[in-house]
């Protein structure tokens, strides 16, 4: 499985509000500058992510995009989801219980099975990682938080 850049930059979009500004408003430019994203397709892919109910956003000077929960209640899943439409590894698992692109071997296709359990695992994997993880693993790494020029007063 190959995961397309609109999934891999919006974790990493996503992972960059959590660990930098947590559930307060973040503008575009800002993401787009510190993960060397466009911020044109930012955009588009926030779009998707607003859609999933995984972001909202305010106009104005203090606007931009905030996650709509708490980091700890987002899942790579659900931003993966939300960027590709699904996970599934081959077109004829049923991970959602429908098999409308089933193939001509359904219930005689020793491999199908294989690609089921595998897709199963894959979905498990990234339910159990939240964007709180990824903001410990950063954390770990040393990873330095940048802290919004908004909210920073000089006397």
């Amino acid at each position: 499985m190959k995961l397309s850049t609109k999934s891999r930059y919006g974790v990493r979009a996503l992972f960059d509000m959590a660990y930098h500004a947590g559930t307060l408003p973040v503008q575009i430019k800002d993401i787009s500058r510190r993960q060397k994203i466009s911020p044109r397709y930012l955009e588009q892919i926030f779009q998707d992510l607003k859609k999933a109910g995984l972001l909202k956003s305010r106009r104005g000077p203090q606007g931009g995009y905030f996650l709509s929960r708490k980091p700890e209640e987002i899942t790579a899943k659900e931003i993966i989801l939300a960027a590709e439409g699904d996970m599934n590894l081959v077109p004829c698992t049923k991970q959602d219980g429908d098999c409308t692109t089933c193939c001509d071997f359904e219930n005689v296709c020793v491999t199908q099975r294989l690609w089921d359990e595998a897709t199963r695992k894959l979905h498990e994997y990234f339910e159990a990682i939240t964007l709180k993880d990824l903001c410990d693993k950063g954390k770990e790494m040393g990873l330095e938080k940048e802290l919004d020029h908004r909210f920073m007063y000089f006397i």
